[in-house]
């Protein structure tokens, strides 16, 4: 029995879908009978890179604005619809699984199509466009938040997560993650990162602060994303402070397992900072089908989890990280708080439903 993972995009949709794929393989499913789906940004990259086989569709998402581009779109979704077809019923495809995105309307209409068994997850607190619509024809639809909006009925399992992160124990990794970043053991470290591609927004905030910074000694590991390394390659920090800054991290165990506090935009990376009980500053994005950064930060903050700091804010960050920073009982609350929000084991819950729908 076979399996196709939909998964395009940013990797807020493909590293769920990885996850799921990892789960997949874990229960006992060949990798070889595992089919991911997408089109030419990271998941070309991610997918193939994990062992699992890829099919590249022509693909691109509706604009949101009168666009003549738009005019086009349908033809692509049906060719689109017609290979993932072939593909279902030559691989007597057992259940499919749609991430949300462009990839995942076609996918589902194939899947009706063929009569396979349809699986949605949704990644955000606002549903995307994409899972709204393909939700109508799913025999299961999995949600990350409680109170999601846009997909009533959806079942909470949370947004999968792969097993470095499902599985995490600061306490154990601790002095590992230190080591792998040469940072100093009895002293803060500050996380920051945008995401798989970087948020340029938020490395000229960290940059800005770490050249300005007069507080207590801290250490920065800095993910800049892979387009923005160079940039940051001569910046010299003041004394006092170590700024760590990587292109991507592959261990994001040891990127948590270091960090005391993160500072995050607020897609995907949520269910990390849950699953791994970390501290954050969440800087919602404004994009997106339905402002679901904005959603997904404000549950994590009502819950007590998170601080959250909008775009036109980021002056205040230093401030902002100097104030958690001095406050042992907050960061604790804070913690704790995201702990009981988390839920490490969607991934595995996703798997064992497309099993069951497949069998």
């Amino acid at each position: 029995m076979g399996f196709v993972i939909a998964a395009a995009g940013t990797g807020g949709h493909v590293y769920p879908g990885l996850a799921v794929a990892e789960a997949l393989v874990a229960a006992g499913a060949p990798r070889s009978d595992i089919l991911c789906v997408g089109g030419d940004r990271v998941e070309s990259r991610i997918f193939p890179e994990h062992g699992f086989e890829f099919l590249q569709l022509e693909l691109r998402g509706l604009k949101r604005s009168l666009s003549p581009g738009n005019l086009s779109l349908p033809v692509v979704v049906l060719r689109a619809r017609k290979r993932i077809a072939t593909e279902l019923t030559r691989r007597r495809v057992g259940a499919v699984l749609g991430m949300g995105g462009y990839v995942t309307v076609p996918v589902a209409l194939a899947a009706t199509k063929t009569r396979t068994p349809l699986v949605v997850s949704e990644q955000n607190a606002g549903a995307g466009l994409a899972n709204r619509i393909a939700a109508r024809w799913a025999d299961r639809v999995f949600v990350s938040f409680p109170n999601t909006i846009g997909l009533p009925g959806a079942e909470w399992v949370g947004n999968p997560v792969r097993s470095l992160i499902s599985n995490f124990d600061r306490a154990v990794l601790r002095d590992e993650a230190l080591a792998h970043y040469g940072l100093e053991p009895g002293r803060f470290v500050l996380g920051v990162f945008g995401g798989s591609l970087g948020a340029q927004v938020l490395n000229e905030a960290t940059a800005q602060m770490v050249a300005a910074w007069s507080g207590p000694a801290i250490q920065v590991v800095h993910l800049v994303g892979r387009s923005h390394e160079q940039r940051y390659a001569g910046f010299q920090p003041p004394p006092g402070l170590k700024w760590i800054r990587l292109g991507f991290e592959e261990r994001m165990d040891f990127f948590y397992a270091a960090s005391d506090l993160v500072v995050a935009r607020a897609g995907g990376a949520v269910a990390e900072i849950s699953a791994t009980a970390t501290p954050s500053i969440l800087v919602p994005g404004e994009f997106g089908s339905s402002g679901h950064q904005v959603e997904n930060a404000t549950f994590l903050e009502q819950a007590g989890a998170a601080v959250v700091l909008k775009q036109e804010q980021l002056g205040d960050l230093p401030g902002v990280v100097k104030s958690i920073m001095s406050d042992t009982e907050r960061l604790v609350a804070m913690s704790n708080a995201a702990r009981r929000i988390a839920r490490p084991d969607a991934a595995k819950a996703i798997a064992e439903a497309m099993i069951e729908l497949g069998s």
